[in-house]
């Protein structure tokens, strides 16, 4: 009688360890599962926002921001925004630098780009509300030329920095380090630059 009871007993307890492993593995792999599925779309979201300088990275690492670039119409009157998204960066600075890289990058679109491909950005600097954008000598060298391609760097550069940040008011272009006099020889680039929405498409009258 005894025995029939501690073999009953045993039954049991193998019923409920055969049960618990199942429960165990069932849940390892729904976390599995689960796992891999946030890790697709992370990669995903990566793949179709990438960072302006190329780079993937997690979306766990770091956080995506919506921006508004802008470019040259084909006729070079005119700037058209563009939105990108583009990395979060935690200093002034280096947001900046995120948007420089980015327009040098060109657009999307089928807008013109307003930095030669080749130009380097050197440093960024922010103070008192002016940013202080270093180039290579690649701006000036392979700079098209041309009173409107001129302006549309400027201002394409001026706009994008303003708009998408408002604590910074003005920009101030340098090249090695150095003051810049004018790009081409056709507009005055010793002073800063602020906003000009005039240039914005849909903006003038």
């Amino acid at each position: 009688m005894g025995s029939k009871k501690k073999t009953k007993s045993k039954q049991i307890k193998a019923k409920y360890k055969k049960k618990n492993t199942r429960i165990f593995y069932l849940l390892l792999i729904t976390l599995i599962g689960v796992g891999f599925l946030v890790f697709f779309f992370l990669s995903l979201f990566d793949y179709i926002y990438p960072p302006a300088d190329g780079k993937r990275v997690s979306m766990a690492r770091e956080e995506k921001q919506l921006v508004k670039l802008y470019f040259s119409d084909p006729n070079e009157r005119f700037l058209v925004p563009e939105d990108r998204y583009i990395t979060k960066r935690k200093s002034i600075n280096d947001n900046v630098r995120e948007l420089v890289v980015a327009l040098i990058g060109g657009p999307n679109t089928d807008l013109v780009e307003t930095f030669p491909k080749e130009t380097a950005l050197i440093k960024v600097n922010t103070k008192n509300g002016i940013a202080y954008i270093d180039f290579g000598r690649n701006l000036v060298d392979l700079h098209p030329g041309g009173s409107a391609s001129e302006m549309m760097t400027i201002y394409s550069l001026t706009n994008t920095i303003t708009i998408n940040i408002p604590s910074v008011k003005k920009v101030k272009l340098l090249v090695d380090g150095k003051g810049l006099e004018t790009i081409t020889g056709h507009i005055d680039t010793t002073k800063p630059f602020e906003v000009n929405r005039e240039l914005i498409a849909g903006n003038h009258s």
